[in-house]
């Protein structure tokens, strides 16, 4: 906690110079207080649990963001194809890495294909792009390289045969598409007025029940045997229809509190534990994992950014589209994920897991910052309002 408390400190004193995401302190400073480095901290059963919860609030947070009704149709396919396009460049490209090897292609295949929504939304809402025309694209692309890659997880990474896997995955899409149905229902009079009157007293109603959805939705993934960031990212999508249905005027008060939850203690945990947890020594042994960090960084760019440049909307002018590129090529939590799964599954070697994670990070770091440059000139060849459609551009 100490280092999640440092974190955005160094931050806020970097910023002055340049902005540097909070999560990229939380593991760097993991990796400093871990056991390749200062020994100070260790992990443990307490430890990997409260991290394993901050990914599935990171999920969570990530799937409530997701506005279907503003990224529907066109933009919506555009996104889908790309990602589907990402996902059989990424199988090649490892495919080709591994000399043929399937189980560790699904592996490093699908980690090249994910994008860190839930690490870019903060960055888009603060510069004030989140609300234009260019965070609804951001939006429908980020939330299909989070989607994409965990039915990809659920499918490939379960253990069960193709056939018998995507049987499972259509049982929960159907429990969970009534679960949408009941969303959508409109709530008795009672519910809306417990969650006003709860919101700033000990009952924090509302609160409380975000919290059922969520575990309930965690418990029911793995009650189907897939990996419980679907059900995380199900309870966010679900969350937003039942809080914006029933008390439209406090939901964003009631998310507020749910973030400062998370990013206040769940979510920095996770990144911080990312950070012990990591295979340091793997990496600077100067071998192969070394020689793989700056292949796959580029991969990522190839593999997910280049799909999303060309196949971005055409309203978008191509600096954006630049900055979409970049944006979608970010990447982390569900890269840390996977190779967790390769890693106890002993599909992945640890020297290929540390250059992926740390490809990650570097991702996290790089990425985001040329993304906010390049949207910075994108903006000045426009309006400057966020609110405004990207100017047409050929």
């Amino acid at each position: 906690m100490a280092a999640a408390v440092l974190a955005p400190l160094l931050a806020f004193a970097a910023g002055r110079r340049v902005r540097i995401p909070v999560v990229i302190f939380e593991i760097v400073l993991g990796i400093l207080i871990g056991p390749d480095v200062l020994g100070w901290a260790h992990g443990g059963d307490v430890i990997d649990v409260l991290s394993d919860l901050g990914l599935s609030m990171l999920i969570f947070l990530a799937g409530y963001e997701i506005q279907f009704d503003a990224i529907r149709g066109d933009t919506l396919r555009r996104s889908v194809w790309a990602w589907v396009i990402s996902l059989v460049l990424g199988m090649a490209v490892a495919l080709a890495l591994t000399g043929l090897d399937l189980s560790r292609s699904v592996i490093i295949g699908t980690a090249l294909t994910s994008t860190a929504l839930g690490t870019v939304l903060p960055i888009l809402r603060d510069s004030g792009d989140l609300q234009g025309r260019f965070g609804t694209v951001m939006m429908a692309f980020g939330a299909v390289g989070e989607f994409g890659p965990i039915v990809a997880m659920a499918v490939l990474l379960s253990g069960r045969e193709p056939g018998a896997a995507t049987f499972v995955l259509a049982a929960f899409a159907a429990v969970t598409a009534a679960a949408v149905c009941w969303a959508l229902r409109p709530r008795p009079p009672w519910f809306s007025q417990v969650v006003r009157t709860t919101l700033h007293t000990s009952g924090q109603f509302a609160v409380r029940f975000v919290m059922l959805l969520l575990v309930a939705m965690l418990a029911l993934s793995q009650a189907f045997g897939l990996d419980v960031l679907l059900g995380a990212f199900a309870a966010g999508l679900l969350t937003r229809l039942v809080l914006q249905g029933a008390a439209p005027e406090s939901s964003e008060e009631v998310l507020a509190k749910v973030e400062a939850m998370g990013f206040g203690f769940l979510v920095p945990l996770f990144f911080v534990v990312t950070g012990i947890e990591f295979d340091l020594a793997s990496l600077l042994d100067g071998g192969r994992a070394l020689a793989l960090l700056p292949l796959f960084l580029g991969l990522f760019l190839v593999v997910r950014g280049l799909p999303a440049y060309v196949l971005a909307p055409r309203d978008l002018s191509p600096l954006s589209r630049r900055a979409l590129t970049l944006y979608s090529s970010t990447c982390l939590p569900l890269v840390v994920a996977i190779t967790t799964i390769g890693l106890d599954e002993k599909v992945l070697g640890k020297d290929e897991a540390a250059a992926l994670v740390g490809a990650a990070m570097i991702s996290v770091l790089v990425f985001p910052l040329l993304g906010m440059r390049v949207r910075g000139r994108a903006r000045k060849g426009s309006s400057g309002r966020p609110g405004e459609p990207e100017p047409e551009t050929w």
